[in-house]
């Protein structure tokens, strides 16, 4: 038996629309900005946008220290997570971890070839982008990248975020 839908037709609890949203299945990256003061940030909100030409989007939150790094950097890494990296996406998630530099501590990295930007050890799959366009998109800027390098490893589980919670997609297969 199927639970009964929660309706909302005024939609101002925004409570109950990220309810809503997390039954959107996502994977998990990690976005990060290189230089002098690298950053990361744990983001779902990335997506393939176009193959000609090829682009891809990030959002970030207006108020995120990511934000004013990017568009300062005009470039950006992503580094997919794999299903064994929870711990890399709850890092990248705290307000309370280290800044700059230190936050990479302890952490397998490299920086990207082409942006300088930490790619990080274990992800499934890697993109170096420069910014290409920025649009607003409410309390977030919407960047769209166009990636300049790229990497990946076949045969990998992704992590996934749904219902708030980290997991994995075991049966999907297919390399």
């Amino acid at each position: 038996m199927s639970a009964q839908p929660v309706r909302s037709s005024g939609i101002t609890d925004t409570a109950l629309l990220r309810r809503a949203f997390g039954m959107f299945a996502t994977g998990v990256t990690v976005v990060t900005t290189g230089g002098v003061t690298p950053h990361g940030m744990t983001a779902n909100s990335f997506a393939s946008v176009s193959l000609d030409p090829p682009l891809v989007l990030v959002c970030v939150d207006r108020g995120a220290v990511m934000h004013q790094r990017l568009a300062a950097a005009g470039c950006f890494a992503v580094s997919v997570l794999a299903a064994d990296q929870e711990r890399l996406a709850r890092h990248f998630a705290d307000r309370w971890r280290p800044l700059s530099r230190a936050q990479f501590d302890g952490l397998g990295w490299r920086p990207g070839p082409q942006t300088g930007a930490p790619l990080l050890d274990g992800a499934i799959a890697h993109f170096e982008c420069r910014v290409w366009r920025q649009y607003g998109g409410g309390d977030h800027t919407i960047f769209v990248g166009s990636p300049v390098a790229m990497d990946w490893r076949a045969g990998e589980d992704a992590l996934v975020f749904f219902r708030g919670r980290f997991g994995l997609i075991d049966q999907v297969g297919g390399p």
